[in-house]
């Protein structure tokens, strides 16, 4: 199927009329881009923050009208709202597949590669986890994943049990079971990742008995060796008690999702409970390590 878009660049405010305008008018999907080029960190749960001008893209159908459908919307008090508008002519081609084209093998650390499903692993006698990007988050790519998989690379001595708050895409649980721990606890709020993380360590060979995955409202405290935790800061921060009752005496923690910015007011929140290490550094991000008193 061939596809066009139409690209508004637009007030903040007009997009909610305009969405449900563009979508009455055959739209298949409305994406937002800030038109300059600033970022949203951590709404508040449940919130939409948007940005004051935006870029408001709609895909529809090439078969559509567009003509006809400029012409209508443009006819509306909300068009006000629109600085420019324009259409394109999309390529027709496997989108999915041109994306995997570009997500190439990584290697974290001496021995752990994340691999997409359609490559083959440069070392088939390294620690090769198969993961493709989906809609949980964790793929490798972002620097807070690297941080956390080259932390576990490192940390992960045989026998530990874990828990990934947060779980995502299981990666960095599935990491840990891999480079020998006996058993990784995930949990996260979000059932799509419940999902992603079950199917990705049966893709890895990796049973549910040595990864359980729960979704939060099902999950019990337990007492384990290490806790790694890539989520936001201030959701690191929220649950700092929930998250350093998790861990024995004497065991680790480490935490990403944070900004160099943030160092101090996360620390701040685990201080009465965790010796923390240096920052490490990538990107701006930061990962947070320390043992529990």
């Amino acid at each position: 199927m061939s596809w066009i878009q139409w690209r508004l660049t637009i007030k903040g405010q007009a997009s909610e009329p305009l969405e449900a305008l563009l979508l009455d008018s055959g739209a298949v999907s409305i994406t937002y881009q800030d038109a300059a080029n600033r970022p949203v960190l951590e709404p508040d749960p449940g919130e939409v923050r948007l940005w004051d001008d935006l870029i408001l893209i709609a895909l529809y159908d090439a078969e559509v009208d567009n003509v006809g459908i400029e012409k209508s919307l443009s006819a509306l008090p909300v068009w006000e709202e629109v600085h420019s508008c324009r259409w394109e002519v999309l390529e027709d081609k496997d989108w999915v597949r041109a994306w995997m084209e570009n997500y190439h093998p990584m290697k974290f650390g001496k021995s752990l590669w994340i691999c997409p499903t359609n490559a083959e692993p440069p070392n088939p006698d390294a620690i090769n986890i198969m993961l493709d990007p989906g809609l949980a988050f964790g793929s490798g790519t972002h620097p807070t994943t690297a941080l956390c998989l080259e932390y576990l690379e490192n940390k992960i001595q045989g026998g530990e049990q874990v828990i990934d708050f947060g779980c995502g895409s299981g990666i960095l649980a599935i990491a840990a079971v891999k480079l020998g721990a006996l058993k990784a606890i995930g949990t996260d709020h979000d059932p799509q990742a419940v999902i992603a993380s079950r199917d990705n360590a049966e893709r890895n060979g990796v049973s549910e008995n040595q990864f359980p995955v729960f979704h939060s409202d099902d999950f019990h405290t337990q007492i384990v060796d290490g806790v790694v935790a890539n989520i936001l800061a201030e959701t690191l921060k929220q649950l700092s008690n929930e998250i350093s009752k998790l861990i024995r005496p004497g065991g680790w923690i480490a935490m990403s999702g944070i900004l160099e910015s943030q160092i101090e007011s996360v620390k701040a929140a685990y201080k009465d409970t965790i010796e923390f290490d240096e920052p490490t550094v990538l990107d701006e991000w930061v990962l947070l390590t320390g043992t529990k008193k």
